[in-house]
């Protein structure tokens, strides 16, 4: 029979590699996206059996989400963070910290790639769907709240982040000049979209 702080070790233990397959997973489904990716490959990349993984996710749709779900979270601490060091109170001074603080967080690339592919794949996956839904819901609300911003401040805020988000992902400003996009149309796009 378990003792009670076996039964606990084992918990943690569990939670624990959960998280780690969650940020390993995160990684795999970047580089390939939800469609791409299988659970053997987390497995592998995170040292465990496929089978572990199993034993951690019911399916590769629950690991997905739980990746969706842990990204909202990170993307929720930004956010948390942005209006924490905001110069004033004022929904535009607080909007624009939590800007810049996400702006910031996209900077990693495979946080960026991981929401790209969970919104390509709501569209046709129902489980990723809600938790794609379910994850908006949550930072929009937060946002909502801690700005004090208007649903058209708010509504703004989301669309200048998804613009950040093609602007990172087509490479505006890409380490490599060869990769690089210098071009009339982009400079429009850009304008003004802070981006690192």
């Amino acid at each position: 029979m378990q003792t009670e702080s076996q039964r606990q070790r084992r918990l943690s233990t569990a939670e624990e590699r959960r998280e780690t397959v969650l940020r390993t997973a995160i990684g795999a489904f970047a580089a390939r996206g939800y469609f791409g990716t299988t659970t053997t490959e987390v497995a592998k990349a995170a040292g465990i059996s496929q089978a572990y993984v199993y034993r951690l996710f019911p399916n590769k749709e629950a690991l997905f989400a739980a990746v969706v779900e842990h990204c909202f979270a990170q993307v929720r601490a930004a956010l948390e963070r942005g209006a924490a060091e905001a110069k004033g109170a004022s929904p535009e001074l607080v909007l624009a910290s939590m800007g810049d603080a996400y702006a910031r967080l996209i900077s990693d690339n495979d946080l960026l790639l991981v929401q790209l592919h969970a919104q390509a794949a709501a569209v046709s996956e129902p489980v990723i769907r809600e938790a794609v839904r379910a994850g908006y819901a949550r930072v929009v609300e937060y946002v909502r709240g801690a700005s004090g911003g208007d649903e058209r401040q708010v509504q703004e805020f989301f669309a200048i982040g998804m613009l950040c988000h093609l602007v990172v992902s087509l490479g505006v400003d890409a380490t490599d000049a060869a990769d690089a996009v210098e071009a009339p149309w982009m400079r429009t796009l850009a304008a003004g979209i802070t981006h690192y």
